[in-house]
Parts: structure tokens; sequence; C-alpha cells
């Protein structure tokens, strides 16, 4: 198999964030490249900081806490405007929906511009002011519910005890929701417990939960569990799932959405 170099990459990342380490040979032979370009690819990743070169091969880094909103909006960009875009087409006129305060989800309020007579709901204060940007330039039907909390100053959302209950008495069509990892045996979790918390009740109130999610996340496990796969109804990435998760999610009926004619 051979990829293009940033697709070699994004796959050398998906099987560290599995197994915790690779070795360079290994890599070679997989890729069918060069111990020598498969090198320079972990320098590139290390120089990113998103892995640890040692001898032989790479280990797996990963953050202890969630980086700030504005760090995550300035990451994989382009990553994260294919999947809003390709996550907004979800939404269909007269849908109640829920935006929750991941960067990936701000992405999906632009292709939400020419819905009619949409109802969403968010704990984001990001997301609170595009959309009433959106609102104000009177082409964009929707009815607008802040969800209240606790606010978060780092990554300007609304969690704890008052948002959970609020969103307790709301039954919404889908659930647009960030994760901070999606692991094949540990489910999504996020580094914020409050958050996690949180997007349990997202989960439970919603008749569709759908996960946003750059090839970052995936194959990844953080802190703080959120939920199993099987209680999720679709995944929405820039990548195709790994090959060794396609028959698991099948089985657990989960739909994964990486291009237009998975719609």
């Amino acid at each position: 198999m051979s990829l293009a170099g940033e697709e070699r990459k994004r796959e050398i990342m998906t099987l560290l964030n599995e197994k915790g380490k690779v070795i360079a040979g290994e890599l070679a032979q997989r890729f069918e490249v060069s111990t020598e370009t498969i090198r320079r690819d972990l320098d590139d990743l290390e120089k990113e900081n998103r892995l640890k070169k040692v001898y032989g091969g790479a280990l797996r880094i990963s953050p202890k806490v969630e980086p700030p909103l504005l760090e995550r909006e300035s990451t994989n960009v382009e990553a994260k405007l294919k999947v809003g875009a390709l996550a907004a087409k979800l939404v269909e006129d007269n849908d109640v929906i829920v935006l929750d305060e991941g960067s990936t989800v701000l992405q999906m309020i632009p292709f939400l511009e020419h819905k009619r007579n949409l109802t969403i709901l968010t704990n984001s204060i990001p997301a609170l002011m595009r959309l009433l940007e959106y609102q104000k330039r009177g082409t964009f039907d929707v009815k607008i519910i802040l969800i209240g909390g606790v606010v978060n100053t780092q990554h300007l959302r609304a969690t704890g005890p008052i948002a959970e209950k609020i969103i307790e008495d709301f039954y919404v069509n889908k659930a647009f929701i960030s994760v901070d990892g999606v692991s094949l045996k540990h489910g999504i979790t996020s580094y914020d417990y409050e958050k996690a918390v949180f997007t349990r009740k997202l989960i439970a109130g919603s008749e569709m939960a759908i996960v946003v999610a750059d090839y970052s996340k995936i194959a990844k496990r953080t802190v703080a569990r959120i939920a199993d796969l099987r209680e999720l109804h679709t995944i929405v990435s820039d990548e195709a799932p790994p090959e060794e998760w396609k028959s698991q999610l099948g089985k657990l009926e989960l739909s994964w959405i990486h291009r237009e004619s998975d719609l």
C-alpha cells in the first residue's frame, strides 16, 4: 500500500493512537516505502508535537488537559471544515437539534443558513454569537435556545448541574456532539468530566446522537468516559474508519460518514 505523505502521516497517527507505539521498520513494510521516508514522517510529526521519537520508532503522547477553545479552533482547520459541512447535511427543515461547544461543531453553522424552521439548543457562547449573527441577516430561520450553567472561561461553554437540568427538559431530533477520543474498545471520551456528564444527557435526550470528529480523535482514548459506541447513531469524520473497525461498526449498526456518497 502506497500513500501520499500526508495520508501516510494520518495513518501513522491512527496506528499510534491504537497501539501506543509504532516501529519504523514495520511502518516501512506496511506503506511500502523506505525506513528513511518513515523517519522523515516521524520527524515531521514530532515537530508538530504529535508524537515522541524513540530508538526504532515513536511513542504516543497525549495532553493531560483539553486545549483551550481558541487553540482548538486553529488546529486541523481543513479537516474540521469538511466534517462540519458533512454533518450539516444531516440537518433537515423543522429539526430540533443540539450543537455542543466543540470547535468542529462550530463549523456546521454556516452550512445551516438556508435550513427552514430550525430550533437549535446550544451550551456554547461562540455558537450562540454566530447563530445570532446569521439570524440578524434575515437568512436564518431559527429559534435559538441557550443552555445555561456554570461557564468555563477557557472553553466558553456552560456545563454543570444547571445545564444538565435544562437539557433534561428537552427532546431533540439530533444532537451533534464533540469528543476528545473515539475508541472501538472504550467508546467516546472527553478530557473533562463535567463535559462528559453533560454529553451523556444530550445523548439520552436525542433521537440521533451524532459524533463529529476529525481524524486526530480516531482510535484515541482520554480520561473521562462519555458513552459506548452502541449508544450512538452516526460518526461524521474526514477520514474512513480504520479497516479493522469496519466489521464491528456493522454489528453495532453505527453509520460512519466521511464523504458525500455516504450521506
